[in-house]
């Protein structure tokens, strides 16, 4: 395993290094501004504007009734 000491060419901490980077990339969250980008759906849409106080409850019941009916379609 050991080849002129290093590690099939590489030394250890480089090993190290690239498997950092690696699991670095790919253990990113998603909420991270300018990076990978989850969209919000149609009833987190909904839900936000009903706790900002722009829809009243009669609103919301409403139109939170119609996405349910329009998913039931799909």
């Amino acid at each position: 395993m050991l080849y002129n000491g290093g590690f099939w060419g590489m030394h250890l901490i480089w090993w190290f290094i690239w498997m950092g980077l690696i699991f670095w990339i790919f253990a990113t969250p998603y909420s991270i501004p300018g990076q990978r980008y989850k969209r919000d759906t149609a009833f987190d849409i909904l839900r936000k504007r009903f706790a900002a106080g722009e829809l009243t409850t009669e609103e919301y019941k409403e139109k939170k009734k119609l996405l349910e009916v329009d998913l039931g379609k799909v």
